[in-house]
């Protein structure tokens, strides 16, 4: 064969490849997109996390390599774009202490002694924009640790891999995201009951 015979069949090749790449990626939209809505404040920034991931992932598609775990992969960009998204807000991190009773809702709730079990009464004072709300109090570092491990089912490992950081990383933010989430849940649930 001549280069010229070789050079169609190579580009119509990578064009099934392309084609193939991207319908693989737009199938795992709502995923990418359920993962982004956690991680950001708004319905807004978590459209514009989920468009700039895939937009990134269509203009490097070669970079993937087949086979792997491409739901990873994009969501490994989309957490490498939250990481720059915060960078540049540059938010100083909230801190709680960590000596921070864990049983305060409890406690508090406790106090209301009126039949109802605790976790319905719970259940019944936070609504979802609460959850999101007490969820975008976490500082990203530590949220996107809970998103991937609470939210998205990843393991630890895999956490670890798509936020490039070591297992002990991700164990350590998780214990500290959930402390700081269920504070602010807690809150939430004291601020409905008043």
């Amino acid at each position: 064969m001549d280069a010229e015979s070789q050079d169609p069949q190579r580009l119509a090749a990578e064009a099934r490849d392309r084609v193939r790449f991207e319908e693989e990626a737009l199938a795992l939209a709502d995923q990418v997109y359920r993962v982004a809505r956690h991680m950001a404040n708004s319905r807004e920034d978590a459209e514009e996390l989920v468009q700039e991931t895939y937009s990134r992932a269509f203009r490097s598609w070669r970079s993937f390599t087949p086979g792997t775990n491409l739901r990873a992969w994009l969501l490994r960009i989309l957490t490498n774009l939250n990481i720059d998204r915060g960078r540049r807000q540059q938010r100083a991190p909230q801190m709680q202490p960590l000596e921070a009773n864990d049983y305060y809702l409890y406690d508090r709730l406790a106090d209301d002694g009126d039949g109802i079990s605790d976790e319905d009464r719970v259940v019944e004072r936070l609504s979802q924009d609460d959850i999101v709300t007490a969820l975008s109090e976490v500082p990203h570092d530590f949220r996107d640790v809970v998103v991937l491990v609470d939210i998205g089912d990843f393991s630890y490992a895999e956490a670890a891999q798509i936020l490039d950081i070591p297992v002990g990383t991700v164990m350590s933010r998780l214990h500290r995201g959930r402390r700081i989430l269920k504070g602010a849940l807690a809150e939430s649930a004291l601020e409905e009951a008043t």
